[in-house]
């Protein structure tokens, strides 16, 4: 049963998005909702299930998604998940195993992944499994909401900005080779179509979430003709939108701005490799990559991933890891498929963990487990639910 009314809105902004595979236990009507008019009472039980894919990926990944479904399953969300386990480090990488994982995305027009650890080595590809599955569903629009987190102070405070990154080509097109020997050319593709695309999203994203500006992001003073002609395609698209405040900046002084005054922007759009270095900056402006969610979208799917995309491998078995990031990146996914309710009981569940400021992982300056957080944040549910 396909429902358009699941049809998310960021998906929506990327022309169009079909809904997530239902598997019907009754009849059920859909109707999208607002975050400012959900109902504080719980929904009576929910009479489908949603179909999602999972990809745990590698490094603490697999732990992640476990408190997810432990979470999931105390919030008593309405989801299943088809999981699959894909690594290139874990000899669990095979076109067969690939295509599997495509193939569920496909179906489900819904995922939440892991990184997917890229060895540095050559073996013959280029393309590494995470640029394959994005370019194979064309998840062109990665979506990075940097916002403190209440309880938590860093050296800047009350930070709400995002970060629009497109992830289809520039620097990470795969096109390398050895022209001659100890000379090696990678090619930056910048096409004006899919520059005018992530263009449009961004300033269609700020429209829709009543934001006044956009910034674009490059270097175009020395790429004078790739860089120059994305800077061309975002000015041409900012005269569609007249409301829209728009700037551009510098890759190397953005990076600088961010650090002394990040107040100062509001969504930010960039071609691929600034947007991987920018996401992963202003990650660390309000605790790192442990708290940032994050998405991605095409015209027909949406991949819920961490902003930061880190698989903290030195963490694997220890029970360190911190869960805040995969949390609030499902409590998107929830958001995302209509089911307002059970995204805000989770993501508050959540952040009232670290605005009590007692639980606390290593790496925001606690002692506490994953399994400390898990708890605590299943606590909350329960006292909500009460």
């Amino acid at each position: 049963m396909m429902a358009s009314a699941l049809r998310g809105s960021l998906v929506t902004l990327a022309k169009g998005l079909s809904g997530a595979r239902l598997q019907p236990l009754c009849a059920r009507s859909l109707s999208l909702t607002s975050s400012q008019n959900v109902s504080e009472s719980p929904p009576a039980r929910a009479d489908s299930t949603f179909k999602v894919t999972m990809v745990p990926g590698d490094g603490v990944g697999p732990e992640l998604m476990t408190a997810v479904k432990e979470v999931f399953k105390a919030a008593d969300v309405p989801v299943e998940f088809e999981e699959f386990h894909l690594s290139e480090v874990q000899n669990m990488a095979s076109e067969e195993k690939l295509e599997e994982v495509l193939s569920s995305m496909k179906n489900n027009r819904v995922a939440i992944k892991g990184k997917i650890h890229t060895p540095m080595e050559y073996k013959g590809e280029l393309a590494s499994y995470e640029m394959r599955l994005r370019r194979k569903l064309d998840l062109f629009a990665n979506v990075v909401h940097v916002n403190s987190l209440p309880g938590y102070s860093t050296r800047h405070n009350n930070l709400d900005l995002v970060i629009i990154r497109e992830q289809t080509e520039g620097e990470y097109s795969s096109l390398e080779h050895e022209s001659v020997s100890g000379v090696v050319e990678c090619l930056k593709i910048i096409t004006r179509e899919k520059s005018r695309r992530i263009a449009k999203f961004a300033f269609d994203y700020a429209t829709k979430k009543g934001r006044s500006k956009v910034t674009a992001v490059h270097k175009a003073n020395i790429m004078k003709l790739g860089d120059g002609l994305f800077l061309q395609s975002c000015a041409e698209v900012a005269e569609l939108y007249p409301k829209i405040k728009y700037e551009n900046i510098i890759i190397d002084n953005c990076c600088m701005q961010l650090v002394q005054n990040p107040y100062q922007f509001d969504v930010l759009v960039m071609p691929n490799l600034y947007g991987n270095i920018i996401d992963n900056l202003a990650a660390g402006l309000v605790g790192g990559a442990g708290v940032v969610p994050g998405e991605s979208y095409s015209a027909e799917y949406a991949v819920f991933e961490t902003g930061a995309r880190h698989p903290f491998a030195q963490a694997v078995g220890r029970n360190i890891a911190n869960p805040t990031a995969m949390l609030l990146t499902a409590a998107n996914m929830l958001r995302h498929l209509n089911l307002e309710y059970h995204s805000n009981m989770v993501s508050e569940a959540v952040k009232k963990v670290i605005k009590q400021g007692k639980v606390r992982t290593q790496d925001l300056g606690g002692y506490s487990t994953t399994g400390d957080f898990v708890r605590a944040v299943v606590a909350n549910l329960r006292h909500r639910t009460v």
